[in-house]
């Protein structure tokens, strides 16, 4: 009897993961995160180990892939995975969302949106783009001590919960909103968004995308913004109005920013919001970078592999 075909789709550190959990017991392919390879590879698939959250799958992909029995995505979002062909077969989607107490281990994605805070916070680009260059005017690089100031968590969650550590190490004022956390965690004072964003010097996205989110940081809301925001995003890019975003960018309201994902990414080439970082300091964007950390990576890929195991019986 043939073995199971398991694609995986991410960084090799995860496909060791895979292999080792399979244990022969299936066939692992690692495949390029690019559409046309994947929707043919799936045809083949019994399952899928996504880790890279690189290439959306809509419901066509789905039809031809007629074998296919689970998705186990190493991530916790998975908005770019259509569901209605995959619901019509009973075919499930899982993700990191199920596993709380390895996730409560895994910090890379809130130690990013601290760095970009930092990098933000101190114009570290800049500053280091102006030394390569041969110059040493300090005085073009003024920084925010951020001891003292407000710092504001949209989501208190896992993530949310380790920024308001380090903004505590700091000596942060932490302000947070999150109307599905309970009990309430220590060392966040709960506001509405409207007063976090009067009153914040940094506001720190920490929510999964859905409906209630989408657009969740408004144009209305970048409006009441403190001057001088600082504003850091590494959850999805469709949280935020990203045009709202960006006027308040060229007009100096918002400070500035630190991105880690875009709406419409990986396709970002025209983005309004990389162009603007071409020719200026105030936006910094990384390329969807949170939880890649290769210990993280192992970790979350042997657990994604697990469930595949799992629900394969093999």
């Amino acid at each position: 009897m043939a073995k199971p075909v398991i694609l995986y789709v991410g960084a090799a550190e995860g496909f060791a993961s895979l292999v080792e959990v399979l244990d022969g017991r299936g066939e692992a392919r690692h495949i390029e995160a690019e559409p046309a390879t994947l929707a043919m590879a799936l045809r083949e698939a019994d399952a899928l180990l996504d880790a890279s959250m690189k290439v959306p799958i809509d419901d066509g992909m789905a039809a031809a892939a007629d074998r296919l029995k689970i998705i186990s995505c190493a991530t916790t979002g998975s908005d770019h995975i259509a569901r209605l062909e995959l619901e019509r077969r009973n075919v499930p989607i899982r993700t990191l969302r199920e596993d709380r107490e390895l996730l409560r281990t895994l910090t890379p994605a809130a130690e990013l949106s601290w760095a970009l805070l930092l990098a933000c916070a101190r114009r570290l680009p800049a500053a280091a783009a102006h030394t390569r260059a041969g110059d040493w005017a300090r005085e073009e690089f003024p920084g925010l001590m951020l001891n003292g100031r407000t710092l504001g968590l949209i989501g208190c969650g896992r993530l949310g919960q380790w920024m308001a550590r380090y903004g505590a190490a700091f000596g942060m004022r932490v302000l947070g909103h999150d109307p599905h956390v309970a009990p309430w965690p220590d060392g966040i004072e709960p506001v509405d968004l409207g007063a976090m964003f009067q009153q914040s010097d940094a506001v720190s996205v920490h929510v999964h995308l859905a409906a209630e989110t989408r657009g969740l940081v408004s144009a209305e809301l970048l409006a009441k913004a403190k001057p001088g925001l600082i504003l850091i995003n590494t959850s999805r890019g469709a949280i935020v109005d990203e045009a709202a975003l960006l006027a308040g960018l060229q007009d100096g309201r918002i400070g500035a920013a630190g991105l880690d994902v875009l709406d419409g990414e990986p396709d970002i080439g025209s983005h309004l919001l990389i162009v603007h970082a071409k020719n200026n300091d105030n936006l910094i964007i990384t390329p969807h970078i949170g939880g890649f950390s290769p210990d993280a990576v192992r970790r979350v890929c042997r657990r994604a592999a697990e469930k595949i195991v799992a629900h394969l019986e093999l």
